[in-house]
C-alpha cells in the first residue's frame, strides 16, 4: 500500500492549522485544536522547522508561524520536510542505488514517471489549498476518473 506516513498526515494537518493564525501558536494551542498529542505535535514543529516550513519564535509572545503565505507552501514541501524525498521505489527517486538490475530494468522509466506525478500532483496542492475544504475532488475507484 502506497501512503504517507501518520507524522506526515500530523504535518500537514498542523501547518493547515498555523495558516488560519497570523500571530505566533503555542504548540500547546495547536494540540488543543487538533486534538494531537503534545508530544507529538512539538515532534512535528520541530521537523516543519528544520524544512523550512514553520519557524520558532522566542518569548512571551513566542511560538510557532509559517514561513511563507499558506498558498506558497505545498503539499509536497511538507511531505518531503517530514518523510524525504519522494521515491515511490528505490529507483525512482534523485538517488543512485546499487542494484544488479537497473541497467536491464524495462520498468525504471515509467516508474520514474510515476512518481514525477505524485511529485506533481502534491506539489500542485498548497496549504491554502488544502485548508479550503470546499473543492473536493471525489475519485471513483472503479473507473479510476475524478469529478467534482
Amino acid at each position: 500500500m502506497l501512503k504517507i506516513s501518520r507524522l506526515t498526515d500530523y504535518g500537514v494537518l498542523l501547518a493547515t492549522e498555523l495558516a488560519s493564525y497570523e500571530e505566533p501558536v503555542s504548540s500547546r494551542s495547536l494540540s488543543a485544536a487538533t486534538k494531537l498529542p503534545e508530544p507529538t505535535v512539538s515532534k512535528v514543529l520541530k521537523a516543519l522547522s528544520k524544512g523550512g516550513i514553520v519557524e520558532a519564535k522566542r518569548g512571551a509572545h513566542g511560538g510557532y508561524l509559517l514561513t511563507r503565505a499558506a498558498g506558497e507552501i505545498t503539499v509536497e514541501e511538507i511531505v518531503t520536510a517530514l518523510d524525504g524525498p519522494i521515491a515511490i521505489t528505490d529507483c525512482s527517486g534523485d538517488s543512485e542505488i546499487d542494484c544488479e538490475h537497473i541497467t536491464d530494468c524495462k520498468t525504471k522509466a515509467n516508474w520514474q514517471r510515476i512518481n514525477l506525478a505524485i511529485q506533481q500532483a502534491l506539489g500542485g496542492i498548497s496549504l491554502a489549498d488544502m485548508g479550503a475544504g470546499s473543492n473536493l475532488v471525489h475519485i471513483h475507484p472503479k473507473t479510476q476518473s475524478a469529478s467534482k
